[in-house]
């Protein structure tokens, strides 16, 4: 499967519904599903600001590591900024988790 093809597979509405099951209950009602599609939003921005999508930096086949904490502390700092919310690290961790679970339930990750 192409990676255009794995792209279209990504639903929005379905990720924040896995990410929102994803959570533990305490987390639940903390955050709203905008809330969620927010910061999902800003993890791929990191993932470009870091040049993850571009094709000439990685081979395909290549795995992509980055820094959990680096990306954590982007969420945290932008929706800060942003005024969206104050949100603790551990909670930004438990929606990077999400996400990915969900983007590997798609095999977009493989």
């Amino acid at each position: 499967m192409s990676d255009k093809e794995k792209e279209m597979l990504y639903d929005e509405d379905d990720a924040v519904k896995f990410i929102q099951n994803y959570l533990p209950q305490e987390l639940k009602e903390k955050f709203s599903d905008d809330e969620i599609n927010y910061i999902v939003d800003l993890i791929y921005e990191f993932y470009e600001t870091k040049g993850f999508f571009d094709e000439n930096l990685h081979k395909e086949d290549e795995d992509i590591e980055f820094d959990e904490e680096e990306l954590i502390q982007y969420v945290v700092q932008n929706a800060l900024n942003d005024d969206v919310g104050q949100f603790e690290p551990e909670e930004i961790l438990f929606i990077v988790q999400g996400e990915l679970e969900y983007c590997d339930s798609l095999e977009m990750l493989e």
